[in-house]
């Protein structure tokens, strides 16, 4: 009688093989997914930190790409609503030095007893700060109401001739901001400014 030849290719496996290597495959993959999150957490950390410091010690290569970024997609949606009552930003309405085009970029406005001063968060780089200082003049719409402007100066916050509120002060400390940009009402009375430059 013949002895049947076992079949090596087809033996059965386990169920519980089966079990433990679907529960090792899982662990690896979960702790992989941990590896990742925590990388990216970092990732966010630092870059959230060079941005920071950046900003606040006004590293070029920072405020460009924040400027950039700002002109993409905080500007647009901002100026669906600057300059109207109630609204957290005014605009700026200025010529290009060298273009001659008419633009608007939305600033943030204080009032002075003669006037506005307006931060200044990339320094004077920015494309609207120098086209204001080279034409000597702008318009600034804020609250509904238009004002024109002359006399434009960059000078530091304790020049501004305005008394900060704790919240503005906290947020200049914050971002390193101390410089802004006064301008003056181009129809003011020196002798009566009545405009209450307070907070």
């Amino acid at each position: 009688m013949a002895t049947p030849v076992r079949d090596c290719e087809s033996t059965p496996v386990m169920p519980w093989r089966e079990l433990a290597d679907s529960g090792s495959s899982r662990k690896e993959a979960m702790t992989t997914i941990a590896w990742i999150a925590v990388a990216a957490v970092v990732v966010l950390v630092m870059l959230g930190a060079l941005w920071f410091f950046g900003m606040r010690g006004k590293w070029p290569l920072v405020l460009n790409f924040q400027r950039r970024m700002n002109r993409r997609l905080v500007n647009p949606r901002q100026m669906r609503n600057a300059g109207t009552p109630g609204a957290y930003a005014g605009i700026v309405r200025h010529v290009g030095r060298h273009s001659g085009q008419r633009y608007e970029t939305p600033v943030v406005p204080l009032r002075t007893r003669d006037g506005f001063v307006i931060l200044i968060v990339y320094g004077t780089v920015s494309d609207w700060v120098r086209n204001v200082l080279a034409a000597g003049s702008a318009t600034i719409l804020v609250e509904g109401t238009s004002f024109e402007v002359t006399d434009p100066a960059v000078v530091h916050v304790s020049e501004a001739d305005r008394e900060f509120s704790r919240r503005e002060l906290r947020e200049m400390r914050t971002l390193g901001n101390n410089t802004c940009l006064r301008v003056r009402l181009a129809d003011r009375d020196d002798d009566d400014a009545g405009v209450d430059g307070g907070t």
